[in-house]
């Protein structure tokens, strides 16, 4: 436990249940309290959790009741505030960072500046991933105070065994024989998910009848789904207790992100999940948890460019072509996902303190 006695305060906007754990292992070793203001969730026992809005998030920061200032990036009164509000109080200034591309438009351009000069003064700076460490060190000028916390799940509850039985009857519902090879989705179907890359992918590999696409999760483009892939499955929302059981189904998780103006793919966490059941993970370039260095391309699972419907129709056909390869993906793939625990965020996190001086 640090010598101050005072806490540190986290300010965030959503207490999400993937960070519930995190958050609270964090607390336990370094005396932090959480301050959210958009969505802080149920108690969480052993996390002290303020709601309150962003401006009431500014001045508890302000307040001398804490002893330094950890920040996500999201927040346009939020964010600067709580640096001000840090450094007025003479106390240090984590800025947990999260992007590693910066929105292309008139009204993020506005933000560029003030966010490259966070980058440069905070304390220390904790990011998602490798990724992020790097496109933060060509803002900041320099590598020291960058610590990775990196992204991470519920190890326990996603990589439980699937008894078989449940796994062949979640096969089924998503439309997979025993033979079948069995490729899923997971995530919003929109623009900036690569669901277009994925259907011409999809139609391009041509893998035949013993082949099967499923896609769990909801958005505007299901309607093209089912047209360009009448014979895919449309599993719709699948919670977070069935997830485990549709991972061990699936032969391959395909993740086609794409960049936008607006968007990049932080992580992708839905890789995490589906790699703690030793399903391999087939992701674009574009996806963070490519480019952070979890999916490794032909170590625990295949990098593709985004866009690029023919290079992932390739890796498709040679992924149905070769049950062993998978294996081989999958067994690397949940040893590797194994390795982002919450407490391995935590101890990212608490790391980013005492780099900060905290």
């Amino acid at each position: 436990m640090p010598a101050d006695p005072r806490p540190a305060c986290l300010i965030t906007g959503i207490v999400s249940p993937y960070r519930r754990e995190p958050f609270r292992l964090l607390a336990e070793a370094e005396n932090v309290e959480v301050i959210a203001h958009e969505q802080a969730g149920p108690p969480i026992a052993g996390l002290p959790i303020h709601r309150a809005t962003q401006a009431g998030a500014v001045r508890l920061a302000a307040s001398g009741r804490y002893r330094a200032v950890i920040a996500g990036i999201d927040g346009r009164l939020a964010l600067p505030g709580s640096y001000v509000a840090a450094r007025a109080r003479r106390i240090p200034f984590v800025l947990w960072a999260t992007i590693w591309a910066h929105p292309r438009t008139a009204a993020h351009a506005l933000s560029y500046l003030p966010t490259r000069h966070l980058y440069r003064s905070a304390d220390a700076v904790a990011t998602y991933g490798e990724h992020v460490s790097r496109y933060v060190e060509r803002h900041r000028g320099r590598p020291d105070g960058i610590v990775v916390a990196p992204q991470a799940v519920d190890v326990d509850h996603f990589g439980a065994p699937v008894p078989e039985a449940e796994r062949a009857a979640t096969r089924e519902r998503a439309g997979a024989s025993d033979g079948d090879l069995l490729v899923l989705f997971v995530g919003r179907l929109v623009h900036e998910k690569g669901i277009e890359t994925l259907l011409e992918a999809w139609s391009r590999a041509d893998i035949g009848p013993g082949a099967r696409l499923a896609f769990a999760g909801s958005g505007p483009l299901e309607s093209l789904v089912a047209e360009r892939a009448p014979s895919a499955s449309l599993l719709g929302q699948v919670g977070a207790d069935d997830l485990p059981a549709l991972y061990a189904a699936a032969d391959v998780l395909v993740l086609p992100s794409i960049e936008t103006a607006t968007f990049r793919e932080p992580w992708g966490l839905v890789s995490n999940e589906a790699m703690l059941q030793g399903t391999p993970v087939v992701a674009t370039d574009a996806v963070g948890a490519a480019a952070g260095g979890l999916v490794r391309d032909g170590g625990n699972g295949f990098v593709v460019p985004a866009n690029d419907a023919d290079a992932l129709a390739e890796r498709l056909r040679e992924l149905a072509a070769s049950p062993g390869l998978r294996t081989r993906l999958g067994e690397a793939a949940r040893a590797d996902a194994g390795l982002l625990t919450p407490s391995a965020w935590a101890e990212g996190m608490a790391a980013a303190l005492h780099a900060a001086g905290a």
